[in-house]
């Protein structure tokens, strides 16, 4: 084939593109040694491998059937792909040197960009990771992949898809881990408000709800103030509109307070108070009204407060207009209202809703100053009405009590009884038993017949005794189809504390004969001998008369078998007795304050020598004076198993005790 010739000029062009070429395939070699081989080729040789792999691929079947199979959309990727590398590699060659290193100046400059804006986002730097990664801003590419996919005969467009599902189905999982992750946190937002919530109530469960604590509190405290202020004699109007509210409910306080519910209705208060004592008084219903939770006493002070506010305004109008020209309506209108019921009263303001809402000529300001006053007797009535309850509902609680205390009283006079009936029956058994040892009947022992009656006994009426027993039983059946009514509350405790003193003298009468006639121990003997005080005035001589309690004391006394007595006495010659302990039985029936027991207190003896004796005195309330005895100065035993006791009882007070015994040894 006759070779072409090749003018000097172009020859001269081609020797100088190599040179170029040549000085940067060094300059390639010098940055990448891998680059220089597959770059430092002359454009000749270049062009002899493409020319051989253009008719190694133009000859190959496989290059044929491979374009041959290839589909439409593959092969347009395929051409749009080499018409971009053509077009790179145009614009390659048309650019110059300088153009160049602007090129890879601005692909650095875009590296770094890329390093400097994952170091700011990761905090890691080529430099500084935890990975120790020296590329780590460099993109990540998986040869052994390529390799293995290469292998496989993937072509590039099937890589790609793949590369693409990988994507999507990497998106798709991230969203569904970012979706359960929400979830994860939404629960656990939830389960941690469920578990605050559980926390809240179980403190409200174990402390309650302070506010309404703190309330309830107040309110405690308001009503104690108020109980003070009534027992010192200084009460205000609101005490005792607290007080009655108080008694209805518990009625055990008025037994203790001495007090009762007055018997008139509530709003008649204001009738004598002044403008300031309103003020006040309106204030303290306020205070009231703040603190109360029971529904019934709300009520109950919303109606105070309506009467407060007009009482108020009436004050108000008295002090504005001293005429007093508008009392003829003020007294019509409480004549028109006073009478009637709280269903009348809410007739009547429906009405007069009506005649207002109309357009009928009248008397608008009459009618709206009785609209005015028509809420405030509903007010009143309403009162009326609650303190009519709150009275039932004490009388109620009255005859519960009086049924108690007869009760009570009815038993322990019963047990009274059947003591002195069996008391009686020991007491007549000697006297049956010398009877019968044959003591000879003289007349003197029955009574005298009369042959007539006497003139002072002939009016009597005379019944046998199955019409007395028949007249007995009808009054016992007319007292139990009787029922119990209470009495009037200012003398209803009366009776009961009455039938409860005389009780109490009783058992301790008894009690005390029961103690005198008790037979003495072998080592006790009486003890009756009181010793002398000096006189004493007490503060409530001029209510009471003082007087001294009964007492049956004993002393125990015994032998002390110690080295000495052993030594010197025996049996049949024993040593002295000593005073081993004593028993103080004092007797207080009729005691004013039984609450609080009388107390007894050891004074110095002032007529003792070197302190072998002292007093032992005992202090009870009116109407009882002191009283002291002398005893021996020795250390007590206050073991109960000793025989110690200290009690009061039954109007009795009992101070039994022994002294301390001492042994010594070596």
């Amino acid at each position: 084939m006759p070779r072409r010739s090749v003018s000097p000029e172009r020859s001269r062009h081609s020797r100088r593109r190599d040179r170029d070429d040549s000085r940067d395939g060094h300059r390639r070699s010098r940055r990448s040694p891998s680059r220089s081989r597959s770059r430092s080729r002359s454009p000749r040789r270049r062009h002899r491998s493409r020319s051989a792999s253009n008719d190694r691929d133009r000859g190959s079947p496989s290059r044929k059937s491979s374009r041959k199979h290839r589909s439409p959309s593959d092969s347009d990727e395929h051409s749009r792909k080499s018409k971009r590398s053509k077009e790179k590699k145009k614009s390659k060659r048309r650019e110059t040197s300088e153009e160049r290193k602007l090129r890879k100046e601005q692909r650095r400059r875009e590296k770094r960009s890329e390093i400097l804006a994952i170091a700011e986002n990761f905090g890691y730097t080529e430099v500084d990771n935890p990975f120790g990664d020296s590329n780590l801003g460099q993109k990540f590419v998986w040869r052994k992949k390529k390799e293995k996919d290469s292998k496989l005969g993937l072509s590039e467009s099937e890589i790609a898809r793949r590369e693409r599902e990988r994507r999507e189905e990497a998106k798709i999982e991230l969203e569904k881990l970012n979706k359960r992750r929400t979830e994860r946190e939404i629960e656990m937002q939830l389960r941690e408000e469920e578990k605050a919530r559980l926390q809240r109530e179980a403190d409200l469960a174990a402390l309650g709800d302070w506010q309404s604590k703190e309330d309830e509190f107040h309110l405690e405290q308001a009503k104690l103030r108020a109980e003070i202020r009534i027992k010192e004699n200084r009460a205000k109007p609101i005490d005792i509109l607290a007080i009655n509210i108080r008694l209805a409910d518990e009625g055990d306080k008025a037994e203790d307070l001495g007090l009762e519910i007055s018997m008139d209705e509530p709003y008649a208060i204001f009738e004598n108070l002044e403008y300031d004592d309103v003020v006040e008084l309106k204030n303290d219903l306020q205070l009231y009204l703040t603190l109360e939770k029971k529904p019934k006493n709300i009520e109950f002070w919303e109606s105070m407060s309506v009467v407060c506010e007009d009482k108020l305004s009436t004050l108000r109008a008295q002090a504005s207009n001293p005429s007093g020209i508008v009392d003829a309506v003020a007294d019509d209108i409480t004549n028109l209202l006073s009478n009637k019921t709280y269903e009348q009263l809410t007739i009547l303001e429906e009405q007069i809703h009506r005649k207002l809402a109309s357009n009928e000529p009248i008397d608008t300001e009459y009618w709206e100053q009785l609209l005015k006053a028509l809420v405030v007797w509903k007010a009143k009535v309403k009162l009326r009405n609650m303190h009519t309850v709150i009275i039932q509902k004490r009388l109620e609680q009255l005859r519960n009590k009086q049924r108690e205390d007869a009760l009570k009283v009815q038993h322990e006079l019963q047990e009274t009884l059947q003591q002195e009936i069996a008391k009686g029956d020991e007491a007549d058994e000697p006297m049956t038993t010398e009877v019968e040892q044959g003591i000879p009947y003289n007349r003197a022992m029955s009574p005298i017949l009369c042959s007539e009656i006497p003139r002072e006994d002939r009016d009597l009426p005379v019944l046998d005794p199955e019409e007395e027993l028949q007249k007995l039983l009808q009054a016992r059946q007319n007292v139990q189809k009787n029922h119990f009514f209470p009495r009037k509350l200012e003398i209803i405790r009366k009776p009961v504390e009455a039938i409860q003193t005389d009780l109490d003298s009783e058992i301790s009468r008894i009690l005390y004969e029961k103690e005198a006639a008790q037979d003495l121990d072998e080592d006790e003997d009486f003890f009756n001998i009181e010793a002398s005080l000096a006189k004493t005035t007490y503060l409530w001589e001029d209510k009471y008369r003082p007087r001294k309690p009964r007492f049956f004391n004993r002393v125990h006394t015994g032998y002390e078998w110690n080295k000495y007595n052993q030594t010197h006495y025996d049996v049949d010659n024993p040593p002295p007795k000593v005073v081993q302990g004593y028993k103080f039985n004092i007797f207080y029936p009729d005691l004013i304050d039984k609450s609080q027991a009388p107390t007894y207190k050891i004074e110095p003896d002032p007529e003792a020598v070197n302190g072998e004796t002292v007093f032992i005195r005992f202090v009870a309330g009116p109407p009882y004076e002191d009283i002291a005895f002398r005893i021996v100065n020795r250390e007590w035993e206050y073991s109960h198993k000793k025989g110690f006791r200290s009690s009061f009882d039954r109007g009795v007070l009992q101070l039994h005790f022994h002294f301390r015994r001492h042994f010594y040894r070596r």
